[in-house]
C-alpha cells in the first residue's frame, strides 16, 4: 500500500480519534471512571483490522493520537517536535495493536480469550514502560495515574506502583471488548470474571493493608507567589508571603521551583533575605534556586535554608527534554529557533540524596526533595522512601503552560507517588498547583492556578523505616509484562515459523507408450 493510499483510511483515522479518549481521563476533564472503558473503542478497531499488518498500523495511529492530545501543552515549547514525538512513541502502540488482533479476532475461544486478558495488559504496560525511560521523555499520562482521586482503587499502587493501576484498567478494558464481541458463554464469563475482579482489586488491598502509624507530624506551608513580572518580583512575593508566617508553628516553609534565580553561595543579599526569613518563622525553608553557578553553567537546586546560612542542597537530575535541554542539540537545536525549547542547555545532578531536615524542635526529618519533572518518575520518590525519606516534596513551575490541563495533571502525580511510598507528598509550585497529600494519597490541602499566598498542611509523618510492597520490590509490574510480553511475541514467531506450508502438486503420473510396450 503506498503511503497517499494509507492516508486515505478511514479506520486509521477512527484510531486516532479513539486515542484521544483515555485522554480525557486525566486531570483536566478528570473523568476518571472513564478510563475503565476508553480503550475500547481503540482496540475494538485493532481487532476488527482485516490483517495484523493493518491491526498494527491502527495501534500506531491509536497511540500518535493519545500523545498528541495528552501532551498537547507541550506545543509552546517543542513546537512542530510533539509530531515527532507523537509518531515515535504512537510506534510502540504498533505492539498492542498486533497482540489485540493475535489474541481477540474471533471466532474468539476461552484459550484465546484468557491469553488476550493477560497478554494484552502486559503489552500495554510494556509500552508505557519503554516510553517512560528518560531520554525518551519520561513518564507522563500513566494510564494508572488517571485514578488519583480514588484512593481505594490506588491500594493497588502500593503494591505494584501506577503500573499495576495501568494494567488493571488496561486490563478491564480487554475484558470489556470480550464482553461485547464474544457469543460463547464461557468466553463471556471469563471476561465478566475478569472485569470483577479488577474493578474490587484496589479496595480490597486498600481495605486488607495494615497502614503503619504515624511516626509523628510536621506542619508545613506551602508559598505560592502567582505571576510575577520578573525574577525579582518574585523573590520579593516569596519573601512577603513566607513573612506573613511569621508566628505559625511550622516546621518547613516550601517554595517553588526557580523562585529566585540568584546563586544562594555567591549572593550573599538574597541568602540574606532568606535567612532573616529562617530565623522569623522558625522554621527551615526549603528555596527553588535556577541561576548561573560558579563554573558558568544553569542548574536548579532545592536549597535548605537555616538562620546559619545554605545547610545542604539536591542539584535536578533528570531534566525536561526541550524544555531544560535539547537532545542531540547539534541535530535538533533548530527546533529552539521555532519555539520556546531551551536556549541552551541545564547542568544536571550527579545523583539523588535526602535533605538533612530538622524540626522546629531539632529533632531530624528528612526530606526527598526532587523538583518538577521528577515527580513522574515513580523510581525516584521510592528511593527516596528506601533512604528514610519521611516526607516527600516537589518544587514545581509550570507557568509556562498555566492556562492548559499540565498543571493539573503535574499536581496530580504527588497522590500517586503517595500511595506507592506511603509517605505524606506536597507540591509548592510557583503559579500553582500547590498541594498536599497524606500517606495513602488523599489529598488535605490545595491552591489552584488563579490563587496566591500560602497554604498550611500538619501531615502525619512516616517512620523512616515503613516501607510499602512497591518500596519492597520495585518495577515488578513492568519488568513482568516486557517478559509476558517477549514470551508471546516468540511463541508467536514459532507458530508462524512452524506453519505447515501448501504442498505443491505432483504432476500426474504418464504412461509409457513408447513402441514394444503393452
Amino acid at each position: 500500500m503506498t503511503l497517499r493510499a494509507g492516508l486515505t483510511q478511514p479506520a486509521r483515522y477512527g484510531a486516532l480519534a479513539a486515542g484521544a479518549l483515555p485522554v480525557l481521563a486525566f486531570p483536566g476533564l478528570g473523568l476518571a471512571m472513564l478510563a475503565w472503558v476508553a480503550l475500547v473503542p481503540g482496540l475494538l478497531a485493532m481487532q476488527r483490522a482485516p490483517s495484523g499488518r493493518e491491526a498494527a498500523v491502527r495501534g500506531w495511529w491509536f497511540g500518535a493520537g493519545f500523545i498528541l492530545v495528552a501532551m498537547y501543552w507541550l506545543i509552546p515549547s517543542i513546537g512542530p517536535g510533539l509530531i515527532l514525538l507523537a509518531l515515535l512513541f504512537g510506534a510502540l502502540q504498533a505492539v498492542l495493536g498486533l497482540a489485540v488482533w493475535r489474541t481477540l479476532h474471533p471466532p474468539l475461544t476461552p484459550r484465546r480469550a484468557l491469553t488476550a486478558l493477560v497478554v494484552v495488559p502486559a503489552v500495554w504496560v510494556s509500552c508505557e514502560f519503554a516510553r517512560s525511560w528518560h531520554a525518551l521523555g519520561g513518564p507522563w499520562a500513566l494510564l494508572g495515574a488517571s485514578q488519583w482521586e480514588h484512593p481505594a482503587i490506588l491500594g493497588l499502587a502500593s503494591v505494584g506502583g501506577v503500573w499495576l493501576v495501568s494494567a488493571a484498567v488496561a486490563a478491564a478494558n480487554t475484558a470489556v471488548l470480550i464482553l461485547l464481541t464474544a457469543h460463547r458463554l464461557p468466553v463471556r464469563a471469563l471476561a465478566a470474571g475478569t472485569l470483577v475482579a479488577t474493578l474490587v482489586a484496589g479496595p480490597l488491598l486498600f481495605a486488607v493493608q495494615r497502614q503503619p502509624a504515624p511516626d509523628g507530624s510536621a506542619a508545613v506551608a506551602l508559598v505560592q507567589p502567582g505571576q510575577t513580572a520578573d525574577p525579582d518580583a518574585r523573590l520579593a512575593a516569596g519573601v512577603r508571603i513566607s513573612q506573613g508566617l511569621v508566628g505559625q508553628p511550622l516546621d518547613l516553609v516550601i517554595w517553588g521551583e526557580s523562585s529566585t534565580t540568584a546563586d544562594l553561595d555567591r549572593d550573599p543579599a538574597a541568602l540574606g533575605d532568606v535567612r532573616a526569613l529562617a530565623a522569623l518563622t522558625g522554621a527551615q525553608l526549603l528555596v527553588g534556586e535556577d541561576a548561573r553557578k560558579a563554573d558558568g553553567r544553569i542548574s536548579k537546586d532545592a536549597v535548605l535554608i537555616t538562620p546559619d546560612g545554605v545547610a545542604a542542597r539536591y542539584r535536578k537530575i533528570r531534566l525536561v527534554p526541550f524544555g531544560e535541554y535539547i537532545p542531540l542539540r547539534p541535530l535538533l537545536g533548530w527546533i529552539a529557533g521555532v519555539s520556546a525549547a531551551a536556549g541552551e542547555n541545564r547542568a544536571p545532578g550527579t545523583a539523588f540524596h535526602l535533605l538533612p531536615t530538622t524540626d522546629r524542635a531539632g529533632a531530624a526529618m528528612p526530606v526527598g526533595a526532587l523538583i518538577c519533572f521528577e515527580s513522574a518518575f515513580p523510581d525516584m520518590s521510592r528511593q527516596a522512601a528506601r533512604d528514610g525519606a519521611r516526607v516527600i516534596v516537589y518544587q514545581s513551575a509550570t507557568s509556562t503552560f498555566q492556562d492548559t490541563w499540565a498543571p493539573a495533571q503535574h499536581a496530580s502525580l504527588g497522590a500517586i507517588r503517595a500511595a506507592e511510598t506511603g509517605r505524606p507528598v506536597v507540591q509548592a509550585a510557583l503559579t500553582g498547583e500547590s498541594v498536599a497529600y497524606d500517606r495513602q494519597g488523599r489529598r488535605l490541602a490545595h491552591l489552584g492556578t488563579g490563587a496566591t499566598g500560602a497554604v498550611t498542611v500538619r501531615l502525619a509523618l512516616a517512620a523512616p523505616t515503613a516501607l510499602t510492597w512497591y518500596d519492597r520490590l520495585g518495577d515488578w509490574v513492568p519488568l513482568s509484562s516486557v517478559a509476558i510480553t517477549l514470551a508471546a511475541a516468540a511463541t508467536a514467531l514459532r507458530t508462524t515459523t512452524r506453519r505447515p506450508r501448501p504442498e505443491a502438486a505432483s504432476p500426474a503420473p504418464t504412461e509409457d507408450v513408447t513402441a514394444g510396450n503393452p
